[in-house]
């Protein structure tokens, strides 16, 4: 992170938002950075370069690329943790044009000794003019049929 970030910094850039963790013993993470429009191309070669200082394998998008805006609303998931689950939710979320924002899966064991639990918080952004009862309606026989609780909410 300390590589990047003097990148960043070097170029006259300025660090805007990150999300980054350790999962499974790999370090992942996403940064939004804004670069003046003269450095971006030098700040491209640096970034890509390292990968070969520390290993890190970057790859730069610009801004505008990500189809943001639009509607944004959080869905929770708590259901008997099995395979497929993620396949099913994210295809029913497409399906309603749906992009997902930020997505957190994780599981735990059940109260009581019932089983391991599968959790899942996601924020999506809705394309403009859908419904998001619409997407609730999609939402709905997955987490009828996986056993999944599902709570649809509003952000703010």
């Amino acid at each position: 992170m300390s590589a990047l970030s003097r990148a960043v910094e070097g170029h006259g850039g300025n660090w805007l938002d990150s999300q980054l963790a350790r999962l499974a013993g790999k370090f992942a993470g996403i940064v939004l950075v804004d670069i003046p429009a003269e450095a971006v191309e030098a700040f491209m070669e640096a970034a890509a370069a390292l990968r070969e200082e520390i290993g890190w394998k970057v790859d730069v998008t610009p801004a505008g690329s990500g189809g943001e805006g639009g509607h944004e609303v959080q869905v929770h998931l708590v259901g008997l943790d099995r395979p497929g689950m993620v396949q099913q939710v994210s295809a029913a979320l497409a399906e309603q044009h749906v992009s997902i924002r930020s997505f957190r899966s994780w599981t735990h064991n059940a109260p009581q000794g019932g089983g391991l639990l599968f959790e899942a918080e996601a924020v999506v952004t809705l394309a403009p003019g859908t419904d998001p009862d619409a997407v609730r309606r999609a939402l709905e026989p997955i987490a009828d049929e996986l056993m999944v609780d599902l709570e649809l909410a509003e952000t703010v």
